[in-house]
């Protein structure tokens, strides 16, 4: 595994994490997963520590992720980075949520702590007004609760303002392959990020392309992804080439989607993905497969 700093946090973290919805096993997308279930988060979670992996991220509205890492990681809380959520706007909301999650992760701090999913301006704002989620998130932070703050986003109008309203330690966003060649999409955040020093995670690196409709079998078949990934068996050469593509943006880290195929085969290539740099050729087979794509972006632009 390889290892990489995580910006002005003085963290190190292993450049592949393990994303909660791994350990899912219902409440997710309207899902019930057979077959997993606190056995089957003990296992993921055993194969990833085995691997070196140290950053574990989790979120309230995943399922019941939270109840089953927690139960997983007892034992190894101060041996790995341990990542949390809130999508609450408001102070109240948040507090309540945050204890609520320290319960079931069985810790008393986060070592970062993450404004979830910002998709719009208004709700930027909400998160800062004098009763919002930001006022508790400062509380947090001085009283050691929580050792950084970070922002989670879709949008990157949202992302830019609420870099602009408070000096954030960690940025989660979709570096992506596709809506990157397509339309430049995470250049100006990542530039914004890099010149705070944040500490950046790259999620729907793994995505191909936004799901085709309810009916679209990519959906029942990677249900715990909000997109259809490559598929790592048929796709090989394009999923290492997305990865590889995200990781020349900048990203410390990469979080695969919540399926443990994908999660395995980051974890499987880590070596590559994280060794040489991204080749003429692999560029190439990016851009010679982006206009069977271009059609179903999945970047959210609201104001």
């Amino acid at each position: 595994m390889q290892y990489n700093r995580f910006g002005r946090t003085g963290l190190t973290v292993s450049a592949i994490a393990y994303g909660g919805i791994v350990s899912t096993s219902k409440d997710f997308n309207h899902y019930t997963f057979e077959g997993d279930g606190q056995a089957a988060s003990d296992n993921y979670v055993q194969y990833a520590l085995e691997s070196g992996v140290t950053y574990f991220d989790v979120a309230p509205t995943y399922g019941d992720a939270q109840e089953k890492l927690g139960n997983s990681l007892r034992g190894s809380r101060e041996k790995i980075t341990l990542a949390c959520k809130t999508n609450r706007r408001d102070y109240d909301g948040a507090a309540r949520e945050v204890e609520q999650s320290m319960k079931l992760l069985h810790t008393d701090h986060f070592d970062i702590y993450q404004l979830h999913g910002l998709s719009g301006i208004a709700e930027t704002e909400r998160a800062f007004a004098s009763d919002g989620v930001m006022k508790l998130m400062e509380e947090l932070k001085r009283s050691g609760t929580i050792r950084f703050a970070g922002i989670t986003a879709h949008s990157e109008k949202a992302a830019l303002l609420a870099l602009q309203n408070y000096d954030f330690d960690t940025l989660l966003f979709p570096f992506n392959w596709q809506m990157n060649l397509a339309a430049g999409y995470g250049n100006e955040v990542m530039r914004a990020a890099k010149s705070r020093d944040m500490g950046i995670l790259g999620m729907k690196s793994m995505i191909e392309r936004a799901f085709r409709g309810a009916d679209d079998p990519a959906r029942s078949r990677w249900p715990k992804s909000w997109c259809k990934p490559f598929d790592p068996v048929k796709q090989k050469d394009l999923l290492i080439a997305a990865m590889k593509y995200a990781r020349s943006l900048g990203v410390n880290t990469l979080i695969p989607p919540g399926n443990i195929e994908h999660f395995r085969f980051a974890v499987e290539n880590a070596d590559e993905i994280w060794g040489d740099p991204i080749t003429d050729a692999q560029r190439a087979l990016l851009d010679a497969h982006l206009p069977e794509v271009r059609n179903d972006l999945f970047m959210q632009t609201q104001d």
